[in-house]
């Protein structure tokens, strides 16, 4: 009977332990990383890395194509406000312009000829007028002499009659006269204007095309750097190319580029740390570019003037303050145990360190260094933050 008993009793004990290693595990104490969870502020931020770049960028892009001639300046060098900088060369253009410049030097001398025609026609009547009151008189004075010899019977009546038949017909020829050059002087005026109006639009487009001459020689719009210029001798340009760019000195701001996450928590104006050469500065969200790309999004951060001295394309350290800091928060250390638990359990350690075992906790937000621990955890308790890629999700991990 007594041996009956004592191996009922080796049996049980053998399921117990199978069944005890089947929610266990031994583990090496030396390969995990075993942290104390505290209690102290939590700075609701995110760590990022931003690159300089101009904050304002004029560029360079021709107005007239053609083909590269001459480059003034190299890449990099400052530049005045007006500069020459790439000269181009446009047969067809210069052709145009020569072309132009005679239609319009054909139509000013139309112009001129068309106006001196009509001036002569206006003095041409003005003549005929004088010519024609000259005779009125001579023959208003004959008449007035006849007339006292038609009266005496010295002279016949039909030389009077005729007299006044040729000042009757001389005062309807003034009248005539004086009606053509109304008429005359009308469309004289209308005419003017008009050649006038036209002289000046050819005149206008003369200049236009000039213009367009002058273009070929491309100069500086603004003082600056000039970060690019894709001018090479010989190169043929098309009308619109861009050949460059001219950074404004002393402007800058950081572009930063954050995963799609949070997407929705950045706001415009949010306040940033940005450290430049050990010293923080604070700045602010000028700009959010919500289109996303690669998973990730960017926003802009316009940089203080006074900053120390930067460059263009340098990296900076940048702190994205979310929110007011929790004083009083459990923080939790980040670590490698995220990723198989999503930060939904972890292994917690007991009093004596020869025993870890898992325990279901919430977590709210993170920063660089720490999980703010909603749920589940207390300051002073120790907990694995190494990875659980070997633990087999077990329950309970010895030591």
């Amino acid at each position: 009977m007594v041996a009956i008993v004592l191996v009922l009793l080796g049996v049980f004990y053998g399921v117990s332990q199978t069944n005890a290693q089947g929610r266990s595990q031994t583990v090496d104490v030396t390969s995990l990383t075993i942290t104390p969870v505290k209690q102290g502020a939590f700075t609701d931020s995110l760590q990022l890395r931003g690159q300089v770049v101009p904050k304002t960028t004029v560029y360079l892009d021709t107005i007239a194509g053609g083909q590269v001639e001459a480059r003034l300046v190299e890449q990099g060098e400052y530049v005045e406000k007006g500069q020459p900088l790439v000269r181009l060369s446009n047969t067809s253009l210069q052709l145009d312009v020569m072309s132009r410049e005679a239609q319009v030097t054909e139509q000013l001398n139309f112009l001129r000829n068309t106006q001196m025609t009509m001036e002569t026609s206006r003095l041409n009547l003005k003549r005929d007028l004088l010519e024609i009151d000259l005779q009125i008189k001579h023959l208003e004075r004959r008449i007035k002499q006849y007339r006292v010899l038609a009266q005496t019977g010295v002279l016949a009546q039909d030389k009077l009659d005729e007299l006044e038949q040729d000042l009757a017909y001389y005062l309807d020829r003034k009248a005539l006269t004086v009606e053509r050059q109304q008429q005359e002087n009308s469309i004289r005026e209308v005419q003017v204007a008009q050649l006038e109006d036209s002289a000046k639009m050819l005149d206008k487009n003369l200049q236009f095309a000039r213009k367009n001459l002058d273009n070929l020689l491309l100069r500086a719009p603004v003082a600056g750097y000039l970060s690019e210029l894709d001018a090479e001798i010989g190169a043929s340009k098309s009308s619109g190319a861009r050949l460059g760019q001219i950074d404004l000195p002393d402007e800058y701001k950081l572009v930063v580029r954050l995963d799609e996450f949070y997407l929705n928590q950045v706001q415009m104006n949010m306040p940033v740390v940005v450290t430049l050469e050990g010293q923080k500065v604070a700045a602010h969200v000028t700009k959010i570019d919500s289109r996303v790309s690669q998973s990730q999004f960017q926003i802009e951060v316009d940089l203080p003037k006074q900053s120390p001295d930067i460059k263009r394309g340098q990296s900076l350290d940048v702190e994205l303050m979310f929110g007011a800091d929790n004083a009083n928060a459990v923080l939790l250390a980040r670590g490698a145990f995220f990723t198989t638990t999503g930060g939904n359990w972890i292994y917690v350690v007991n009093d004596d360190g020869q025993v870890a075992e898992r325990r279901t906790i919430r977590l709210g937000k993170k920063n660089r260094d720490y999980f703010e621990v909603l749920e589940g955890l207390a300051a002073g308790e120790r907990v694995i933050t190494s990875s659980y890629s070997h633990f087999d999700k077990a329950q309970i991990l010895r030591f």
